[in-house]
């Protein structure tokens, strides 16, 4: 499962339908409704706001809103809640760097030509934008992160 802390503009078509699915996923564990994933370290995140539910559904309308602004149509009903624009998650910088990494190392394969634009923008020394769930914060990778080598 991957949740995206990356603003969800630096996805390809594929990657944005796949954080789609896993969240809705993500959505139902954080309700109960499933034991699949519901130990994913991916939720720690949204279990230590005050309003998992009311995150998880903000950043699914995120994902949404990008879907409209590519021409494509995610059935919103599917969405728990109503996006709270004010609901913020810190996210360090380092582990927006290490997600940035790992899109763009599946990019290369998947689609080169948009991996090329990402690593045009950012080089080594920038910090890609976040999704506005999110706020950056300066720190290291996240301790409920997976590493891997990319």
């Amino acid at each position: 499962m991957r949740i995206w802390s990356l603003d969800p503009s630096y996805l390809d078509n594929t990657g944005l339908a796949v954080c789609w699915r896993e969240t809705l996923l993500a959505q139902e564990a954080l309700a109960g409704n499933t034991t699949d994933d519901s130990n994913h370290p991916q939720l720690i995140r949204f279990r230590g706001t005050d309003n998992p539910p009311s995150a998880i559904s903000t950043y699914l309308h995120l994902l949404a809103d990008e879907a409209d602004a590519r021409g494509y149509s995610f059935d919103r009903e599917l969405v728990a809640l109503p996006a709270d624009p004010e609901m913020r998650i810190t996210v360090t910088t380092a582990q927006l760097r290490y997600e940035f990494d790992g899109l763009c190392a599946q990019l290369t394969v998947r689609d080169p030509g948009r991996a090329e634009q990402l690593l045009a923008v950012h080089d080594a020394d920038t910090i890609p934008m976040e999704a506005a769930l999110f706020r950056a914060v300066e720190g290291p990778i996240e301790r409920w992160e997976t590493q891997r080598e990319f």
